[in-house]
């Protein structure tokens, strides 16, 4: 008799139970929701348990791996079938390294009711076995067989493969000098190094000169006449033939410091084209301390412009075949019309001719390759210097002093006549006749105020440039520095030494250089030969 009052079963007792006795009928539930998947859900609790089997639900051809929570379920389905996690061994799904099944809900129908919750058993829930390792199993007919593992397939093996090893560093390709007995040969020298430019002065002498370098003040203007004023720098140059030209013009530093017109004017002209063309460059310095001193200059190269262009065809003829005395003759006759236009515009100003009046000195250069023969000439103080062999020589032609300077002879024009009949044209008295009639002539007027000093003499000279020669004509505010301060010449000369023309910036520069106690306007014009 067991505890409740039932007999042992036996083997009989075995058979009859499972035909014969009534029990509880586990086949399809008469609910309409026992359907394919509720029968596979129930199979599974049965073998694994239920509280951490998922399970897998087909509708059609697609499957769905959407995990869900069927605790509730499961747990209703082992009490059902009271089967418990203890009852039986740990299913091959069940390993740690077994494959995980999710479980896809099915979508209940819309026109069914949802069922009642089945009571929660009073058992009480067993503890977890471990899951036994991983045994294998023969692998099924209708299971593709496992892929051959591919060594050089990156995806099959997770683990990188190893880094190469370094490459050796590359062998010193061998000395060559190694298997040679002789000595190496020496290193030649290094070359020396160059010499580093000499910096430029911007003054000679033991101190600086008393005004500032540049300009400071502009000269007053007139609104009406604008086209009076000058610029404070000139720069001008070409290359004709075999010279190369350099003109600069630049205001003195005394009338930059009291805001005064540059007094200096500059004019460069070419006349004709091809080699009968003519170059001329005029230089000319208004009267110092006069009103409109830079206007008198302005006049002076513009009209002795206009006088050497009109014959410019003539004297250029007259250079290239060396005519010096027609030269002469032509050009002191063109300078005269010149400053006789001077004294016209004087008379029209209501001032004195001595007031707007200028010193003027120009050179003429031939553009012929052929033609070497410079032409200076002009009326005035200034200066004219050629750089040669590394030494200056002033070419500055002589003037005699104005006591030693008579003009020829003219009968009845107050010459002395000597021979027969020299008694009958004077009285005892030294009065002079007229015609031998015995009429003394009257006297000249009363002058009282001094006699005007004689008007600057004509100066011309044509030379014939050699090549590396430099021909300088400069106004007198470069002049008398040039004469006056040995150093001003020697860093000139040492500048143009090579015998290159210098740029126009450079040239200006140089023209610049400045010496204590010479603050006038400066104008140089410069010819290099070649």
């Amino acid at each position: 008799m067991s505890q409740q009052g039932d007999r042992p079963a036996t083997t009989d007792d075995w058979w009859g139970r499972l035909y014969d006795e009534s029990a509880r009928d586990t086949g399809p539930a008469g609910t309409p929701d026992d359907t394919i998947d509720d029968r596979f859900d129930s199979a599974a609790d049965t073998l694994g348990g239920g509280d951490d089997l998922p399970s897998t639900r087909t509708y059609g051809h697609a499957v769905d791996a959407i995990a869900v929570d069927d605790d509730e379920d499961d747990a209703g389905d082992d009490e059902d079938e009271g089967v418990g996690p203890a009852s039986r061994p740990p299913a091959w799904w069940e390993s740690p390294g077994g494959r995980p099944v999710t479980r896809t809900p099915a979508p209940a129908p819309e026109s069914a009711p949802a069922p009642a919750p089945a009571p929660e058993p009073s058992v009480p829930t067993p503890a977890p076995v471990a899951p036994a390792p991983l045994t294998p199993r023969p692998r099924a007919p209708w299971e593709p067989p496992p892929a051959a593992f591919d060594p050089t397939d990156p995806a099959a093996d997770p683990t990188p493969p190893p880094a190469p090893p370094p490459a050796p560093p590359p062998a010193a390709p061998p000395d060559p000098r190694a298997a040679d007995p002789r000595p190496p040969a020496p290193a030649p020298p290094p070359p020396p190094p160059a010499p580093a430019p000499a910096a430029r002065i911007s003054h000679v002498g033991d101190s600086p000169p008393t005004y500032e370098p540049e300009p400071t003040a502009l000269p007053a203007a007139d609104a009406e006449e604008l086209d009076q004023l000058v610029a404070d720098t000139v720069l001008d140059g070409a290359r004709y033939g075999t010279y190369t030209l350099r003109a600069a013009s630049l205001r003195g530093d005394s009338a930059r410091y009291r805001g005064e017109p540059r007094r200096d004017a500059l004019l460069t002209a070419r006349f004709g084209a091809g080699p009968g063309a003519l170059v001329l460059v005029a230089v000319a310095t208004g009267a110092r301390a006069t009103e409109g001193a830079h206007l008198s200059a302005a006049d002076a190269c513009r009209w002795i412009g206009g006088a050497v262009g009109r014959s410019h065809s003539r004297l250029a003829e007259d250079i290239r075949a060396g005519r010096r005395g027609d030269l002469k003759s032509g050009l002191h006759r063109l300078t005269d019309r010149t400053y006789g236009k001077l004294r016209a515009r004087a008379a029209e100003l209501g001032r004195d001719p001595e007031e707007y009046t200028a010193s003027l000195r120009c050179l003429l250069l031939s553009a012929d390759p052929d033609c070497r023969t410079r032409v200076f000439f002009g009326v005035g103080g200034g200066g004219l210097f050629r750089l040669r062999d590394g030494a200056w020589q002033d070419l500055e032609p002589l003037v005699p002093e104005p006591s030693a300077i008579r003009g020829a002879p003219v009968v009845g024009y107050g010459s002395v006549p000597t021979g027969a009949g020299a008694a009958t044209e004077q009285t005892p008295d030294g009065d002079r006749l007229t015609m031998d009639l015995e009429i003394t002539k009257a006297p000249g007027p009363l002058v009282e105020e001094p006699v005007p000093p004689p008007p600057e003499p004509f100066r011309f000279r044509a030379s014939v440039a050699r090549p590396g020669d430099t021909l300088l004509l400069t106004s007198v505010g470069l002049a008398e520095p040039l004469r006056g301060v040995p150093a001003l010449g020697d860093e000139l000369a040492a500048r143009w030494a090579d015998g290159e023309p210098p740029g126009l910036a450079t040239y200006l520069a140089d023209v610049a250089l400045r010496a204590k106690g010479y603050a006038d306007d400066r104008t140089a014009v410069g010819v290099w030969e070649a």
